[in-house]
């Protein structure tokens, strides 16, 4: 078996990813779903926050050695 640990560049990449991708999900949503007004809701921008936050948490992580996370 593989005992490999993940490193704290290989979650900071994860973390990096997943907040972009979310974010882009996120205005995905509301820009294919053009039927509907209002634009982007209180819940859409916590949404963003949190993506936002994960990606930059992510970005702090890459530059770290690959010590075990």
């Amino acid at each position: 078996m593989l005992k490999k640990s993940l490193t704290k560049r290989q979650l900071g990449l994860l973390l990096f990813i997943g907040g972009v991708i979310g974010f882009i999900g996120i205005i995905g949503i509301d820009v294919l779903d053009v039927g509907r007004e209002g634009g982007i809701g209180p819940a859409q921008r916590i949404a963003l926050g949190l993506m936002v936050a994960l990606a930059l948490i992510g970005l702090t992580l890459i530059p770290m050695k690959d010590t075990p996370a």
